[in-house]
C-alpha cells in the first residue's frame, strides 16, 4: 500500500512538472507560430537561407562549448558539487567563444565562400557572441533543472521567444535583410542567459564551495564527459545541421531556406513536449536508475510520448503541403512537402531524444559516441551520394533511420521489457489512428469541397 502511494505521488510530481514545462514551452511556440506568417511574408527564402547556415553553425559549436559539463550539472547529490561542475561548463564555454572569434578573423575570406551564401560572411561576426550565450544558458537551466524550478524556465523561455520574434519582425519591416533574421537566435540566447543568470546570482547560497580544487575535482569525477559526451554531442548536431550547410552550397539558392522553415515547424511539438519531457526525465532518471526501475520508466515516458504527440504529427504531415501554401504564401509551398517527408523523421525523434539521456545516466557515454558517429556517416552519406534534386528527402529518411535505431539501443541499454514495449504500443496505437484517420478525412473532403 505504501510502495503503491509513493508510486503514485512520483506519478503525479512528473505530470506537474511536464505540464509546467509544457505551457511555458506552448505560449513560446505560439508565440513562434504566429510570428512565423509574418516572417516569410517579410524576408525571402534566400534570406531563410542565410539564416539557415548561421543557426546551423550555431547549433554546432554551441552544442559542446560547455564540453557537456552542463549536462552534468543536474547529476551531483551535493549542491556544492553542483556548482563546481558550473562553473567548469562556463568557463569552458568562455574559452570555446574565444578561439571562435579568433578563428573567424584568421580564417580567409575565400573559405566562406564555400557556404555558397554570400551574405553570411558579413554576418559570422554574432557566431561567436551566440555561442557563449546559448551554451551558458544551457547550463545554468541545467542548474534550475536540478533544482527542479520548472516554473522560471517556462517562464523565461516566453520571455526568450517573444524578443527573439519581436526584434526580428521588427527589423525585417524597417530594413528587410537577413541581419534581422541572424540575430533572433542569438538575442534569445542572451535574453535566456540574462534571465537565468540573475536570478541564480540572487538565490544560490553555494557559492563558497566554488574554487579551483573543486572545479578540479568535479573534472576528474565527471571527465566522461568532455572525453566522450562532448565528441557524442557534437555528432548529434553535425548530423542534424552538417548536411543544411552543404544543401546550401549544393542545391537551390533558396532550397536551404525551404528546409529551414520545415524543420522550424516540425521542431514545434519538439520544443513543447519532447525538450520539457527530457528535462523531467533527467530529475528523475538518476533516482529512478538507483532503485533499479530505469527501463520500466524509461517505457513508460515512450508510452506517453506516443500518446500525446505522434498523433498530432502525423495529422500535420499529412495536411502539410496544402497548410504550407496557405499560410505561409505560396512560394513556401515546398517546404510543406519537405513537412510531409520529415513527419516519420520527427516522429521517431520525438520518441528517441527525450529518453537518450538514459545513456548518460547509465554511464554508457562510450555507447552514446559511437551511436553519434554512426548517424553523422549516415545522414552526411545520404546527402552525398544522392542527386541535387532529392538532398532534402534523402536527408529526411536518413532521420528515421537513425532515431528509430537509436531508441532501440537506449531501450536495450536500460533494459527495458519487451512485452512492456508491446503493451505500450499496443494501448497506444487507438490515439494515434483516431489522429491519422481524421487527416485522412479533413485532405479528402478539402479536396471534394474544391471540386465544388
Amino acid at each position: 500500500m505504501i510502495r503503491k502511494f509513493l508510486e503514485e505521488l512520483r506519478a503525479r510530481a512528473f505530470v506537474r512538472a511536464v505540464g509546467v514545462l509544457v505551457g511555458g514551452a506552448g505560449l513560446a511556440a505560439a508565440i513562434s507560430a504566429l510570428a512565423l506568417p509574418v516572417l516569410t511574408r517579410l524576408y525571402t527564402p534566400g534570406d531563410f537561407s542565410v539564416l539557415a547556415v548561421f543557426t546551423s553553425l550555431l547549433s554546432i559549436f554551441s552544442v559542446s562549448a560547455c564540453l557537456r559539463f552542463d549536462v552534468a550539472v543536474a547529476i551531483p547529490e551535493k549542491d556544492g558539487d553542483a556548482i563546481n561542475v558550473l562553473g567548469l561548463a562556463l568557463l569552458c564555454a568562455c574559452a570555446v567563444s574565444l578561439m571562435l572569434f579568433l578563428a573567424i578573423f584568421a580564417v580567409p575570406s575565400s573559405v566562406f565562400r564555400w557556404f555558397g551564401q554570400p551574405d553570411i560572411e558579413r554576418h559570422l561576426w554574432l557566431l561567436p557572441i551566440g555561442v557563449l550565450f546559448v551554451s551558458a544558458y544551457s547550463a545554468l537551466q541545467f542548474w534550475f533543472v536540478r533544482g527542479k524550478s520548472f516554473g522560471l524556465i517556462a517562464k523565461n523561455r516566453i520571455v526568450q521567444t517573444a524578443g527573439a520574434a519581436g526584434v526580428q519582425a521588427g527589423w525585417g519591416w524597417l530594413h528587410a535583410t537577413p541581419f534581422g533574421l541572424v540575430v533572433g537566435p542569438v538575442l534569445n540566447g542572451a535574453v535566456g542567459c540574462c534571465g537565468l543568470g540573475c536570478r541564480f546570482v540572487r538565490g544560490v547560497k553555494t557559492f563558497e564551495a566554488l574554487s579551483w580544487s573543486g572545479m578540479r575535482a568535479m573534472f576528474s569525477q565527471y571527465h566522461r564527459f568532455p572525453k566522450y559526451s562532448a565528441l557524442e554531442a557534437l555528432c548529434n548536431v553535425a548530423a542534424i545541421q552538417l548536411p543544411i550547410v552543404m544543401i546550401a552550397a549544393m542545391a537551390a539558392h533558396a532550397e536551404a531556406g525551404f528546409l529551414l522553415l520545415a524543420l522550424t515547424v516540425m521542431q514545434a511539438p519538439m520544443s513543447i513536449l519532447g525538450s520539457a519531457i527530457a528535462q523531467v526525465y533527467l530529475s528523475q532518471a538518476p533516482a529512478e536508475y538507483r532503485l533499479g526501475r530505469l527501463g520500466d520508466f524509461t517505457v513508460q515516458v515512450c508510452g506517453s510520448l506516443i500518446r500525446t504527440g505522434i498523433g498530432p504529427l502525423i495529422f500535420g504531415g499529412v495536411l502539410a503541403p496544402d497548410l504550407a501554401a496557405k499560410v505561409f504564401g505560396e512560394e513556401w509551398r515546398r517546404a510543406g512537402t519537405l513537412m510531409a517527408w520529415m513527419t516519420p523523421w520527427f516522429a521517431m525523434q520525438f520518441l528517441a531524444s527525450p529518453v537518450s539521456m538514459a545513456l548518460h545516466v547509465t554511464n554508457q557515454q562510450r555507447f552514446a559516441l559511437l551511436l553519434q558517429i554512426f548517424g553523422l556517416v549516415l545522414r552526411v552519406g545520404a546527402v552525398v551520394v544522392v542527386p541535387a534534386v532529392l538532398l532534402s528527402e534523402a536527408y529526411a529518411v536518413s532521420g528515421l533511420l537513425f532515431y528509430g535505431t537509436y531508441l532501440v539501443v537506449v531501450l536495450m541499454v536500460v533494459h527495458s521489457s519487451w512485452s512492456g514495449v508491446a503493451r505500450e504500443l499496443l494501448s497506444s496505437s487507438k490515439v494515434v489512428c483516431i489522429w491519422a484517420v481524421l487527416a485522412l478525412g479533413v485532405k479528402v473532403g478539402a479536396a471534394a469541397f474544391s471540386l465544388l
